[in-house]
């Protein structure tokens, strides 16, 4: 087993997560769990992984411990085959299998990979089609990432483009409607049309969106602030957009 860095994409930490690659189908080639737990869930665990032909090695839970990159493995470690990244086609693929017009969400630089994460268990339980990400300064769908969207990282697509805008443009091609968050907007969500297709862009922590993402964006809007804390965080501010997104289309 390789030493442990926060940025493999091929480990899976904590009951939730693994539970989820297990459903998804994901190829795990190793499963570690703590000598000694022997509660039912984690034996169901252990139990369905060995059904699915995975070999399951009991170790210490210190060697856990110097695996893990969360802190909080729950005393189970997945080793399995380096994630697969999509492409828009077969996210714009999937809307189109579903009978539904696209909905996606673009991350623009989120840093912080819980935030990442929770992103990620909004959008797949909001029934986005899919999240993208850039292949660079931003947060990959590590470990750390796949515990915070408590395995629905391992449900919904993900893709990793090398430059923003210009999947941006590709997608409004297609005819998606691209929204972004900003301060000063002249509306706020509520007032704003989301029904179509859309994508709606989250911009990074502290910056917002980019110059040059902002000018992809066909609609800017605004969520209503009435206390004295400036702006909400980015995942907090992702899941506001997203489920008004989906309250538009069940109206």
């Amino acid at each position: 087993m390789e030493d442990h860095t926060p940025d493999r994409e091929d480990l899976i930490e904590g009951r939730n997560a693994v539970q989820e690659a297990l459903r998804a189908g994901r190829p795990i080639d190793k499963l570690f769990v703590a000598r000694g737990d022997t509660d039912r869930a984690l034996g169901r665990l252990v139990a369905k992984a060995r059904q699915a032909g995975i070999v399951v090695s009991e170790c210490d839970r210190r060697k856990l411990d110097a695996m893990s990159a969360t802190g909080a493995h729950q005393g189970v470690i997945a080793q399995a085959a380096v994630r697969e990244y999509c492409d828009l086609e077969d996210i714009l693929a999937l809307a189109a299998d579903r009978g539904e017009p696209p909905f996606l969400v673009v991350c623009d630089e989120i840093a912080d990979p819980h935030n990442l994460g929770a992103i990620l268990r909004t959008a797949e339980c909001a029934g986005a089609h899919g999240v993208v990400i850039p292949k660079r300064r931003s947060a990959g769908v590590t470990a750390v990432v796949d515990k915070a969207s408590a395995g629905a990282a391992e449900h919904i697509l993900t893709a990793r483009v090398p430059n923003i805008p210009a999947a941006l443009r590709e997608l409004k091609d297609r005819g998606v409607w691209v929204y972004g968050t900003a301060a000063d907007a002249p509306g706020t969500l509520w007032e704003t049309d989301m029904r179509g297709p859309v994508c709606l862009v989250i911009g990074s922590e502290g910056f917002g969106m980019g110059r040059l993402v902002a000018e992809c964006c066909d609609f800017t809007v605004r969520i209503p602030l009435h206390g004295k804390i400036t702006s909400l965080n980015a995942s907090a501010a992702a899941a506001i957009m997203i489920y008004e997104v989906l309250r538009q289309r069940r109206t």
